[in-house]
């Protein structure tokens, strides 16, 4: 259980700093769109896929989570992952709220509501 706890936090570690580093004017703009997606999906109030659904409901945040942030680190210069490694180092102690992203909540609501029209349209009008 220790394990599961520390990979945890290792991973909410990692979001922060791709949260900064996709401030950092450093950074092409193809991997601060990338990691603005994983940061979003990953601080989303709302899953892409609800947790009550069984086994699929966390293969988001067990996979597609760990995934995209691997992938958005290996297209960050390591100069800009060290600056924003010790900006978390700092804020680590601070109370300071964690960042939301309502943007990605929205998107994904949308993204059901499209779903749910689209079977709703195939059930009843067809």
């Amino acid at each position: 259980m220790k394990t599961i706890r520390n990979w945890a936090k290792k991973l909410k570690q990692r979001i922060m700093v791709l949260y900064f580093s996709c401030k950092d004017q450093r950074i092409p703009w193809y991997a601060k769109l990338f990691t603005a997606c994983v940061v979003g999906f990953a601080f989303s109030p709302i899953d892409l896929i609800p947790d009550f659904i069984p086994i699929l409901g966390l293969l988001d945040d067990l996979i597609l989570v760990p995934l995209g942030i691997k992938a958005a680190i290996g297209m960050i210069p390591e100069q800009v992952l060290q600056d924003s490694e010790a900006k978390v180092k700092a804020m680590q102690g601070s109370t300071k709220p964690k960042p939301g992203n309502w943007v990605a909540g929205l998107i994904v609501i949308l993204i059901w509501l499209l779903i749910l029209n689209w079977i709703i349209l195939e059930l009843f009008v067809s």
